[in-house]
């Protein structure tokens, strides 16, 4: 890219507020593009992805897959070398297919910006995080598009996948190609498709999860519904951008709404002198109107603790409340601070206070059998702890440093059964975690809810 150029690139940190909650959508002009396919032998490649983090690169994989010819962007050159080396965080069947790409000539990883020009389509797949106030942080979303419509072509699909408010589609994409003089639905194809993977869980492939897209246009949905089923067996295709916006949004917030419950039921039965995995075990056999989730110590990853913030950042603008949505999200955040709390009387009651008190956390990633750090609530617990004066330490054979929340950082324990800790807080269950030891400990606080019944278990 020559240095005179004046792009906006994925580093850039713009300015700016979203449009209006009720904000009408444009009627763009209907016509048929100059070029309709993504196999347009124009285009150097079928399908830029744009992040290459925990949704793009399996996406960009899937798409590979599929027979498509890929290129793979992040500013992050770091991240490409993590790529290149096949050290990144995936599943075995993913892991299998990067060792293929690798040896693709049509598979291309690059930091250059420049060559989203070369794709017949392109897809955003980067984080949409929310800031220490719990308001989202529209940076690397807004100069990722901003790059997008910088390179954008005549012919080209430009779809989003990141998660965030309803309208973004229309004032990240769709409003700047038109201010360039790309009509949606006539010049380009605009629409959004929320991504749905599951870090670290294969129960579902990436083609067989069906996939939500929405266009701006009709013809903007049609166009993107080609591109999805070509690596995705059922496609719905809903009647805007905005619909498959709040579609995930939906999906992530009822999320979080139940996992709020689950965690309140858990308080409840404490009182009342009962399991409450007995009471959600027992509740699971009904085969109808009953969906099981879990109790915890709160919730990680750039999904749940995140994405309903999106929605009710945007209903205060419009001076809208979501009352339960607001509870579940407060509870939500509140967890961690109870696991604390638990932990500071476990350790009064065996005469000990949390100044200079040996802590272990066993499993430090937001979730089982992944390195995902991301919002997870064992950082706040451990950082928490420290502040309180407690010597914490920390095993996780997925993570092996992380930080501890006051500028420095941790390394992972090999062997915390030889540690020596005054209390062990078990925070993530990796499936190949040896917990036999806990049976020696002094103390032990469960916010799995899955450990044997012990004299020195308690549960969060």
């Amino acid at each position: 890219m020559a240095p005179n150029t004046k792009v906006k690139t994925l580093k850039t940190e713009l300015n700016g507020s979203s449009q209006s909650l009720h904000a009408p959508a444009p009627a763009w002009p209907e016509g048929t593009a100059a070029r309709t396919t993504t196999q347009d032998q124009a285009f150097s490649f079928d399908v830029a992805i744009v992040g290459m983090g925990y949704v793009g690169l399996p996406t960009a994989l899937a798409i590979n897959a599929s027979g498509r010819r890929v290129l793979g962007l992040d500013v992050s050159d770091g991240r490409l070398a993590v790529i290149r080396e096949q050290r990144a965080d995936l599943l075995d069947s993913d892991k299998e297919r990067l060792s293929n790409a690798l040896l693709d000539p049509t598979f291309m990883l690059s930091s250059d910006l420049s060559l989203l020009a070369r794709a017949a389509a392109v897809v955003v797949c980067v984080p949409t995080p929310v800031d220490e106030y719990l308001v989202p942080d529209l940076g690397i979303l807004r100069a990722a598009c901003a790059s997008v419509v910088d390179f954008a072509t005549a012919g080209q699909l430009l779809m989003l996948t990141s998660t965030t408010y309803v309208g973004s589609t229309r004032d990240l994409l769709a409003l700047p190609l038109a201010a360039k003089g790309l009509i949606p639905g006539r010049d380009v194809f605009v629409a959004f498709s929320p991504e749905r993977i599951n870090p670290g869980v294969d129960s579902f492939s990436h083609e067989d999860v069906p996939r939500v897209v929405g266009g701006v246009t009709p013809a903007c949905g049609e166009a993107a519904e080609r591109l999805l089923s070509a690596s995705t067996k059922l496609v719905h295709v809903v009647p805007s951008a905005d619909v498959a916006e709040m579609t995930k949004l939906v999906e992530n917030t009822f999320r979080a709404v139940n996992i709020a419950l689950a965690n309140e039921f858990a308080d409840i039965c404490h009182e009342l002198n009962m399991e409450v995995m007995d009471v959600i075990d027992a509740a699971s056999t009904k085969p109808y109107g009953f969906m099981p989730f879990t109790p915890g110590p709160g919730v990680g990853g750039h999904c749940i603790p995140c994405d309903p913030h999106y929605l009710l950042w945007q209903l205060r603008k419009a001076r809208l409340t979501a009352p339960v949505i607001e509870q579940a999200m407060a509870g939500i955040a509140g967890r961690p601070h109870q696991v604390v709390e638990k932990a500071r009387r476990i350790l009064s009651d065996r005469n000990h206070g949390v100044s200079g008190a040996r802590v272990m956390v066993l499993g430090v990633a937001y979730k089982p059998d992944v390195e995902d750090l991301r919002e997870s609530p064992a950082l706040e617990i451990i950082a928490a702890l420290i502040a309180d004066g407690a010597e914490v330490a920390y095993s996780d054979p997925w993570c092996q440093t992380a930080p501890d929340g006051h500028g420095g950082e941790l390394r992972s324990e090999s062997s915390p059964a030889e540690w020596g800790a005054d209390l062990v807080i078990l925070h993530t269950r990796h499936s190949q975690m040896d917990l036999d030891w806990l049976a020696g400990a002094a103390a032990v606080l469960d916010t799995t809810y899955r450990l044997p019944k012990a004299d020195n278990v308690t549960r969060l």
